[in-house]
């Protein structure tokens, strides 16, 4: 089964749709750990409440970038995972730790990448005049938000919507397709190859696989 270890740093509901689908035997892992740079992470309770081993590691309490991510790439590899996946871990990760994980770390983000890295991007899509707004899981590389795509979902940016009710939507999409883009991992039909993603041995669009919603 393949060892798997989720960053977090606040409230942890993609950690807790991880756990959900865990628990119903359609995400064949093993939680190793999760680990939080922020002690008051909500997360954290929802892992030990999973009966997941939890650690913490305060970014507040090292010098430089570096350092932190070395003790975090060191607790990481003390449980050999195959897969890293951020979970809402908000930390710009140096170019070496990055490297370290290319290929076997994943990250979730909310808007249709390439369009809008970085924050707050719900509003930066209604700013926009935009019709559709989504989520991504992608590959992480050293650039930020800019790795390969493996999976995005569309929604529709509704005439009423503000940040608050497009980010509603979108995270009940980040739910879906968070578990099934670790699944496919887990079962070895997914992988980066030279910069690429590949689904059952099939190279996947510059998009992913993409989950429209607006389609019944």
């Amino acid at each position: 089964m393949t060892n798997i270890v989720v960053l977090i740093s606040g409230s942890g509901t993609n950690l807790q749709a991880l756990i959900d689908a865990h628990q119903k035997g359609d995400l064949p892992v093993n939680i190793a750990a999760v680990i939080s740079n922020r002690p008051q992470a909500y997360g954290l309770e929802r892992a030990r409440l999973a009966g997941i081993e939890t650690a913490v590691i305060d970014h507040t309490r090292f010098e430089t970038r570096e350092d932190f991510d070395q003790a975090l790439q060191a607790r990481i590899d003390a449980c050999n995972p195959q897969l890293v996946v951020l979970a809402g871990f908000m930390r710009i990760l140096t170019e070496g730790f990055t490297r370290h994980y290319l290929g076997r770390m994943l990250n979730i983000h909310p808007s249709l990448l390439p369009k809008y890295q970085g924050l707050h991007t719900h509003q930066r899509a209604l700013d926009a005049g935009d019709e559709i707004h989504g989520v991504s899981v992608h590959f992480v590389t050293p650039q930020l938000d800019d790795g390969p795509n493996v999976i995005q979902a569309v929604v529709p940016i509704l005439p009423d919507d503000d940040a608050a009710t497009l980010a509603e939507r979108v995270q009940a999409q980040e739910h879906i397709i968070y578990p099934m883009a670790v699944a496919w991992f887990a079962e070895g039909r997914l992988r980066m190859d030279n910069g690429a993603c590949l689904l059952d041995n099939t190279p996947l669009p510059a998009s992913g696989f993409v989950v429209d919603t607006r389609v019944n």
